[in-house]
């Protein structure tokens, strides 16, 4: 059956085909009863909007592009905390009615195909995940003139933001571990090349500062994997230390199970604090205490402040304040 235009759907309404453009743009400008006329005319006949033909008149294309700038086996390949992420970004833009085109930057060649299809005016607007500090593509991007936001913050200092107070979460941390009579507390930080690592290293640093403590600081890749490693690491380089503070859960779980193996007693021993609050937190042995990061909260304001640049609002970073889960592991 041949689809329904504009002008059948005038002829069963008896309006003119302005006033059916108007009524199903959305426009206010229509009389109440002659928008009713044309959307029963318009539920009769099923008819479809036409959206290539209206986003060649707004200009528009009602897409955002949510691009992960993630290589392989990289950080979100084990964070669980990346669908809640993706799955909170979905919901939004599709509330706002806007399709959400996935895209993978993981190489020179996806990053050179993200960038042709951002400057072909494909979207409306780009969201950028997982972005590590030396990845060129935020200010590539930024040169199209395409509005975009940054799940946390860029290497790119024009690029708009939300994040969380990772410095600030940190310090919580380690502030607690000390207020528990801690003395000898390490840290394991994640990849220094993405900036929330370094903001919770620097929030670490700057608790111990206050209470005249040295740092002893062990590398980890934000993987349950490299915390074990950098918790074994840590013991042999001093045995005698009292509390670790992992700069994510993953990590913080990794370490549980090398102190279990090392036959130290969490938290009797080595207390232990973790930073994100991700599930599986509540539920190991001991449960562990986290800085609770509000992902899906930030991942809905970063789309807020997308839609909003989109739309020619301000671009001010926003900054979602964390609170520290005391468990058993301290």
């Amino acid at each position: 059956m041949k689809r329904p235009t504009l002008e059948v759907v005038a002829a069963r309404a008896g309006v003119s085909k302005s006033s059916v453009s108007r009524v199903v743009n959305g426009e206010t400008t229509v009389a109440p009863q002659i928008r009713e006329v044309v959307l029963r005319a318009v539920r009769e006949l099923g008819y479809v909007p036409n959206a290539a033909a209206r986003n060649l008149v707004t200009r528009r294309t009602d897409a955002v592009a949510v691009v992960v700038a993630d290589p392989p086996q990289g950080v979100v390949s084990d964070d669980p905390l990346f669908s809640t992420v993706v799955r909170a970004v979905s919901r939004e833009l599709e509330a706002a009615g806007k399709q959400v085109v996935l895209m993978l930057a993981e190489s020179d060649r996806s990053r050179a195909r993200v960038e042709a299809y951002v400057a072909g005016g494909h979207v409306d607007g780009v969201m950028l995940v997982a972005l590590h500090g030396t990845d060129p593509l935020p200010a590539a991007l930024a040169r199209t003139g395409m509005p975009m936001a940054s799940f946390n913050r860029t290497s790119a200092p024009d690029v708009p933001y939300a994040g969380v107070d990772n410095t600030g979460g940190a310090a919580l941390a380690v502030r607690h571990l000390l207020e528990r009579g801690r003395r000898r507390i390490a840290a394991i930080t994640g990849p220094l090349d993405l900036f929330e690592a370094r903001e919770r290293l620097e929030g670490y640093r700057e608790a111990l500062r206050g209470s005249g403590r040295r740092s002893i600081v062990a590398l980890g890749d934000f993987t349950r994997a490299s915390g074990a490693e950098a918790m074994r690491q840590l013991l042999e380089d001093d045995p005698a230390l009292d509390a670790v503070f992992a700069s994510n859960d993953l990590m913080a779980i990794g370490a549980l199970r090398t102190l279990r193996e090392a036959g130290r007693r969490v938290p009797e021993d080595v207390a232990v604090v973790g930073f994100d609050d991700i599930e599986a937190a509540a539920y190991t042995a001991p449960a562990l205490t986290s800085v609770r990061s509000p992902m899906a909260d930030q991942a809905i304001a970063t789309v807020h402040l997308l839609l909003g640049l989109i739309e020619g609002g301000p671009s001010s970073p926003v900054v979602i304040p964390n609170e520290l889960v005391i468990r058993e592991s301290t």
